[in-house]
């Protein structure tokens, strides 16, 4: 079976279906990335973080072992049930990769596992390597062995890799497993609700690429399951906490974020899904509610997520400790997911605005400058007792922030009929199929380090349309939604419109600056986005940033290094009137703008009876290239007085 549904055709069948106007995301597969700062990163994926993945998976793990066996019906599983995903998350970061950088060497190596995986599927459509190999005794009796979850990345990766390649043999093992599902569970009188989280959004995928509305419709099946006492298994009979999966209350009547951050990321991410192409005014509410309280109230300044180790999750409101902050990648990474469908569904920058914060801060740290080494937990402070490591037991972060960073194409643009918006600020070109014509857009600037943007804008001929380009919130004197963090000081900052050299007029709405005119082949915009570096406090609530500030330029938070501070900074404070320099070192890191600035150190004084207060310049790097030098103290939110210098404790 081969599929070919193009997207504006299946946009529009949505609309008049479910009467929900929606914007449509340009696809990563319809972008080329040009872009000093992403293009470096993309092709680090494929020379360094790929081959790393790729080793662990087959050579170092049992994952594509499990695979073989399965297929011959001889051996023991090896590693963690859920060990099957990572192995799809690893194809579909191949297949984003090979769509930038072309390789015949890796698309064969894909294929040939594609083969195995093709060949470990039932006769039912089920696969599961775990299952399988135990004699399928017990499959779809515990949610919380992840078959859902494992399942849903086995359809992300089928759907990535049709669209890089027009390859479909794992679409088609996808859409087998869906049937499956879909026969064992939408039935009269059956239940199941997934312990772990994936299975919604995926659906959703297939049902955009195949035209198939039953994949829509199990979807929303999966997550109307929720909050009605369905669940079996050791979350429900042992833990007792359905919370942990956000199994507490149906997700329609959702008010507040709990559990695991990762699992609630993904459905939610599956509700926005839901609550747009369904029209469903009840799961856009829920979904307007839970953003707010996690934006609100459970953020850390770095777009991070979950705090709290122990349930790999959020605890209270307002609990945000910084050195053992857990702020797992995935959730990061998720963070972007959920945050791209709210844009999406509503049409309103500061989703955006939230998602680049996690995308450049909370995220890119989990993926070392080398491309193989990875965080799992991205702290906010540290006594130098945090590493990267080449790998995990638990290896779902190399995989997902490979996948993410492959597919960035995904996040720069959407588009309605008539309006054409730019979110992300990433050197890129694509054709973007309005109703009245497809305009070609190129974009090129040297973002984050500087605002300045260039745009190429070229119709077929010349055609009516609306540019919108997003006014970040950060150039708006708002640091997140909602106030958890505010600017100390309010800038007015002018941002610079120039088309075809002129300064043209605009209007700010929903945040995007909206350009409506008639335009011709070859029009040229400049953008100029001012980026002064700002200091952020946070709310009185969030203890742990108590008479502490952080600084920002740009999107970028930064973050002092013991290495660049003489190796302490936990000595150190910031006092009032703070003079800022900022300055890009193109051979420190990869190439990052540096902050120096006054500070202040002490220390004990030679007599014993008190301290000494010393004048130190200090020097502040992007967060997301902390630990790359070697482990050593870091904090993000420094002191402003003597009294707040306090090495933070557990909480």
């Amino acid at each position: 079976m081969r599929y070919g549904i193009l997207l504006l055709g299946i946009f529009f069948h949505w609309v008049m279906t479910f009467g929900q106007r929606s914007l449509i995301p340009v696809d990563f597969s319809e972008v080329v990335i040009e872009d000093s700062f992403w293009s470096p990163r993309l092709d680090k994926i494929s020379s360094a973080t790929l081959p790393a993945c790729i080793e662990q998976t087959e050579e170092k793990t049992g994952r594509i072992r499990n695979f073989e066996k399965a297929a011959s019906g001889t051996g023991q599983h090896e590693g963690i049930y859920y060990d099957d995903s990572d192995v799809y998350k690893a194809l579909e970061a191949i297949a984003y990769s090979l769509r930038h950088h072309p390789d015949p060497v890796l698309q064969q190596k894909a294929d040939a596992w594609i083969a195995k995986i093709a060949a470990a599927q039932q006769e039912d459509g089920y696969i599961n390597t775990y299952y399988t190999l135990g004699g399928l005794e017990g499959r779809w009796q515990d949610m919380e062995k992840h078959e859902a979850y494992c399942a849903g990345h086995l359809i992300e990766a089928g759907v990535a890799y049709y669209q890089a390649t027009g390859k479909d043999q794992l679409l088609e093992v996808a859409r087998k497993m869906a049937d499956h599902m879909d026969r064992t569970f939408r039935v009269a009188g059956q239940h199941w609700v997934p312990g772990h989280q994936e299975i919604e959004l995926a659906l959703v995928k297939l049902y955009r690429v195949t035209g198939n509305e039953k994949y829509l419709t199990l979807a929303q099946w999966f997550l109307d399951q929720r909050g009605h006492g369905y669940g079996k298994g050791k979350i429900w009979d042992e833990w007792k906490d359905p919370g942990y999966c956000q199994d507490a209350v149906p997700v329609k009547e959702a008010k507040e974020i709990t559990g695991h951050a990762v699992r609630a990321m993904y459905m939610y991410t599956g509700a926005a899904d839901i609550a747009s192409l369904m029209g469903d005014a009840s799961y856009l509410q829920a979904m307007q509610t839970i953003w707010e309280d996690v934006v609100y109230r459970n953020l850390y300044i770095t777009g991070g997520i979950g705090s709290s180790g122990s349930n790999e999750g959020f605890s209270v409101d307002y609990d945000l400790p910084n050195e053992n902050a857990y702020c797992e990648t995935c959730a990061s990474v998720g963070m972007v997911f959920w945050n791209k469908r709210m844009n999406l569904l509503t049409g309103d920058a500061k989703f955006i605005d939230v998602l680049e914060r996690s995308l450049y801060n909370g995220a890119l740290d989990g993926l070392s400058l080398t491309g193989d080494r990875f965080f799992y937990g991205n702290p906010l402070a540290s006594n130098g007792q945090h590493a990267r490591r080449a790998w995990y037991g638990t290896a779902c972060c190399p995989s997902n922030i490979a996948r993410l960073v492959a597919s960035v194409g995904d996040y720069i643009y959407a588009f309605d009929q008539h309006d054409i918006l730019i979110n992300l600020f990433i050197g890129s070109r694509t054709i973007v199929p309005l109703e009245d014509g497809k305009v070609a857009i190129r974009q090129s600037g040297n973002y984050p380090w500087d605002g300045e943007i260039h745009l190429t804008v070229d119709p077929q001929q010349p055609q009516d349309f609306v540019i919108k380009m997003r006014v970040p919130g950060w150039l708006r004197n708002e640091t997140t939604p909602g106030g958890l963090y505010h600017f100390v000081d309010t800038v007015e900052e002018n941002i610079e419109i120039l088309i075809n050299g002129d300064n043209a007029g605009y209007k700010i709405e929903d945040g995007y600056l909206q350009l409506a005119r008639t335009w011709n082949p070859g029009d040229k915009v400049v953008l100029k986005l001012p980026m002064p570096v700002r200091k952020i406090a946070a709310r009185s609530e969030v203890v742990a940033d108590a008479g502490r500030i952080a600084l920002q330029k740009g999107p970028l938070v930064y973050t002092f290094e013991g290495i660049d501070n003489g190796g302490s900074v936990f000595d150190c404070y910031l006092p009032a009137n703070l003079l800022i320099k900022s300055e890009f070192h193109p051979e420190l890191l990869g190439g990052v703008n540096v902050l120096t600035l006054d500070g202040k150190s002490i220390s004990g004084n030679e007599a014993g009876d008190g301290i000494d207060i010393r004048s130190k310049t200090l020097t502040a790097i992007p967060y997301f290239a902390w630990n790359n030098r070697g482990p050593g103290e870091m904090q993000v939110w420094m002191p402003t007085r003597i009294g707040a210098l306090k090495i933070e404790t557990a909480q």
